[in-house]
């Protein structure tokens, strides 16, 4: 398994910088703050499943717009509705 590209990372954790809302990804049992560059550096993989969990204000836009990011890179997420 390889890490997902730099532009990759860098694009989600930018649009997550974009939301007031709490985004965490969780890959098998690890939380990653999707905000932290260096959280997703070490977590995320061109080849694994995430679960996308955002709470806050604006939770509705960032989990579209995660979702977009994620498509666009061709990782796969699922968002966890609570």
């Amino acid at each position: 398994m390889t890490s997902a590209s730099n532009a990759a990372i860098v694009e989600v954790s930018q649009t997550a910088n974009k939301f007031r809302s709490s985004i965490v990804l969780q890959y098998e049992n690890k939380f990653i703050d999707v905000k932290s560059i260096l959280g997703l550096f070490t977590t995320l993989l061109d080849s694994g499943t995430y679960d996308l969990h955002v709470h806050g204000p604006d939770a509705e836009e960032a989990k579209k717009a995660m979702v977009e990011v994620f498509k666009k890179h061709n990782l796969n997420v699922n968002v966890v509705s609570e």
